[in-house]
């Protein structure tokens, strides 16, 4: 049962609320995980839905882009939401009705502020790179002033977000539980493929910290914290 309460009307649940989450730890995990999200804005009048990259610091999650881009434009001034999504399932049913998926979600709204102040966006900008593999900002040729220059960072506060998860079985009215067909759930997960170097590589072995199950590195010190205090 979920002990936490909804931290506005518009982040509650409605539909099936028992899958609702609403503490900040289950938020984070799903956040961290993700290696992009979608945000959705308005600009000349009209919606707009953009994939893009995120990291997260405390209690806000953080976007880049160019300073031209539309959207970072169009969330300078007005509202915004925010998905992230995982499917980690198929649910395979006994009748269409009951097919389904398990998944891990969050929604975030609110206003994005810009991070101006240099020093502060290159240090954000690192945690970003932390996110690909810890520690590699400092092996890379330092960012220029002409780069930050060209790049803008946003935030936006976690405090009104919500997350839903199905992490369950096959759900099939009793009536069909003989229908003589396969039930069951096929597991999914994100994986990766062999490092392909550049060609023009001046180093030719992949390091070592690359993400080669194919989790950004927020994720892995979350299972790994999670494994040392006994958590699943």
């Amino acid at each position: 049962m979920n002990q936490h309460q909804a931290p506005s009307a518009r982040t509650r649940v409605r539909r099936l609320p028992a899958r609702a989450r609403y503490d900040a730890a289950t938020r984070d995990a799903i956040i961290d995980s993700a290696w992009i999200c979608h945000v959705a804005f308005r600009w000349e009048g009209s919606v707009h839905l953009l994939a893009t990259s995120h990291w997260r610091e405390g209690d806000h999650l953080y976007v880049h882009g160019a300073k031209a881009s539309r959207m970072l434009e169009a969330l300078r001034v007005d509202e915004a939401c925010v998905c992230i999504s995982h499917v980690d399932g198929l649910v395979f049913a006994r009748s269409a009705f009951h097919h389904s998926m398990n998944y891990r979600s969050v929604v975030v709204y609110g206003r994005f502020e810009e991070i101006g102040d240099a020093a502060e966006k290159t240090r954000v900008l690192e945690r970003f790179i932390d996110k690909f593999a810890p520690g590699r900002w400092a092996e890379l040729r330092p960012v220029n002033a002409k780069e930050l220059a060209a790049t803008a960072v946003l935030r936006l506060s976690l405090h009104e977000a919500s997350a839903k998860i199905r992490d369950a079985g096959v759900k099939d009215d009793e009536q069909d539980l003989a229908w003589p067909v396969w039930a069951g759930v096929l597991p999914l997960a994100l994986t990766a493929g062999e490092p392909v170097t550049d060609a023009q590589s001046v180093v030719g072995r992949p390091p070592a910290y690359l993400p080669v199950d194919g989790r950004p590195a927020t994720a892995r010190r979350i299972s790994e914290a999670g494994s040392r205090s006994g958590g699943r």
